[in-house]
């Protein structure tokens, strides 16, 4: 993943440069750069993040033991 990362913002870093303008160039590898690679990583290591929470940990002590979410044997 990190070869990945660090291609993506090489070639984002060669279009920025190719750009006629400083603000250009800034707002390209802003856009097609870092944003991008942001979220791609930051979904990328979500479920790392889940397994080192725990799982679904907080879901469980957030609806307790008895939620009563089931229709029972009467219904």
């Amino acid at each position: 993943m990190h070869i990945i990362a660090i291609a993506w913002i090489y070639v984002a870093a060669l279009m920025a440069l190719t750009e006629p303008n400083v603000t250009a160039g800034i707002l390209t590898f802003s856009l097609y750069g870092l944003l991008p690679l942001a979220l791609l990583l930051w979904l990328c290591g979500f479920p790392a993040r889940l397994r080192r929470s725990g799982g679904t940990e907080p879901l469980d002590q957030m609806m307790g033991d008895n939620d009563d979410g089931d229709a029972g044997a009467d219904q």
